[in-house]
């Protein structure tokens, strides 16, 4: 997991902050947000791992399509 958390980490934040309610209004703090987000999740990889295969983000996300 160690070698994957930064595409992990900026995976979860870009797909939380492109969710959040505010993004249109505040597309500058959408941008904060997620910045935020994944150096936070770097320093955590607990927290990573803990959203992977939730309704956050699929376990199977970087998975090529067949």
């Amino acid at each position: 997991m160690k070698a994957e958390l930064p595409k992990w980490a900026f995976a979860i934040a870009e797909r939380i902050s492109d969710e959040w309610a505010g993004k249109n209004d505040f597309s500058e703090d959408a941008v904060v947000l997620k910045n935020s987000l994944y150096a936070l999740l770097l320093e955590s990889p607990e927290a990573c791992e803990q959203l992977i295969g939730t309704g956050i983000i699929e376990e199977n996300y970087f998975e090529p399509l067949t």
